[in-house]
């Protein structure tokens, strides 16, 4: 009676479309989920708004975290453009934390303007790092990107802890000293300059990735790497130097948390963003532009859902269901992007229509 077939050529006009109806589904669906569990959605979602924008402390708040999930989403996107599915941005990230905090605490008596950047080095050092051990892996021994990115992420988180409870630790209790003022990075309008710092990457990445060889040779490889080859690209180079950059990338998230937000190193301190990154990078269809939108979307549901918490008594984790009702609208409307359903006539046994 029916069947799926593939779209000639889908417009843009008609993305769009489908993609901001889906959003709006989704918003709808979990609507009518938060009126079946007692809910007045429409009150969720004015708190969520004014828990996000409602004054200037929380637009900063909101603001504080745009920047790493907009950091960490630029770092994925260079890897996920040649299809390397770089799923360690959380532990890129924890280890650019423990890069930046390692200057930190050792050279803590240098002026800022030696100690930042530093700081911003050795994070973007031990992060490349991390991101390079899964490309050489792949290269050399042709393991599976998803699994070693991913199980590298707990082996970075649990080194944290290592050092919260062991060789970092202050005092009796199991936390690792603050920073000195000369290691936080200094505030310009009420915000850290990560803010800065996120925007002029933003320009960078999309330069690299659209106007530049290597943006070239990583979208070729990403096409193919049979073609890739052909074309006489390096596809060892390029899988390695593409990682060095997505690693360096997440970990200059975690310089800028440890630093301007933290203002210490914490096993917890990078709070599930990396994963989230992963998210906003793949709805933006890794247009760096675009990941400025989503990261802004989802750090609001991040910091409404904290204020969910505290003025209608809603665990925060309605959020999370939020962005997960969110996501499974929009890969379904990825699907009928791609394919639509033709309806058929159905055949009588002599081979006539009804």
């Amino acid at each position: 009676m029916m069947r799926m077939v593939r779209r000639s050529n889908p417009s843009k006009n008609m993305q769009i479309l489908m993609r901001a109806g889906s959003v709006v589904a989704a918003l709808a669906a979990a609507a009518l989920l938060m009126a079946a569990l007692g809910y007045n959605p429409f009150l969720v979602y004015y708190n969520m708004v004014a828990g996000s924008f409602g004054t200037a402390y929380r637009l900063q708040a909101t603001i504080h975290k745009v920047i790493p999930l907009l950091v960490l989403s630029l770092g994925i996107a260079v890897a996920f453009k040649m299809k390397f599915w770089n799923i360690g941005a959380e532990g890129q990230m924890a280890m650019g934390g423990f890069g930046a905090a390692y200057a930190a605490l050792k050279y803590g008596a240098l002026p800022p303007y030696i100690l930042l950047p530093l700081m911003f080095v050795l994070g973007m050092i031990c992060g490349g790092i991390w991101g390079v051990i899964p490309a050489i892996l792949k290269v050399k021994l042709g393991t599976n990107e998803t699994l070693v990115t991913l199980m590298l992420n707990y082996i970075a988180l649990r080194w944290l802890t290592y050092l919260q409870y062991g060789p970092w630790k202050v005092g009796g209790f199991p936390r690792i000293p603050d920073f000195s003022p000369n290691a936080v990075l200094p505030s310009l309008f009420g915000i850290h300059i990560g803010w800065m710092v996120a925007v002029l990457l933003t320009a960078a990445v999309y330069v690299m990735l659209r106007r530049t060889k290597l943006g070239y040779e990583i979208a070729v490889l990403g096409e193919s790497e049979s073609t890739a080859r052909y074309a006489g690209i390096n596809v060892s180079k390029v899988t390695i130097v593409a990682m060095l950059i997505s690693g360096a990338v997440c970990g200059l998230a975690g310089m800028m948390q440890t630093s301007a937000v933290e203002k210490t190193l914490t096993e917890q301190f990078t709070g599930g963003l990396g994963f989230t990154a992963v998210i906003t990078t793949w709805l933006a269809r890794l247009s760096p532009i675009g990941m400025i939108g989503t990261s802004f979307a989802f750090a609001m549901l991040i910091q409404g859902g904290g204020y969910l918490e505290t003025t209608m008594s809603i665990s925060s984790k309605m959020a999370d269901v939020l962005q997960g009702v969110i996501i499974f609208f929009v890969l379904g409307c990825d699907f009928f992007i791609q394919y639509k359903i033709q309806l058929r006539k159905p055949v009588r046994k002599g081979g006539e229509a009804k």
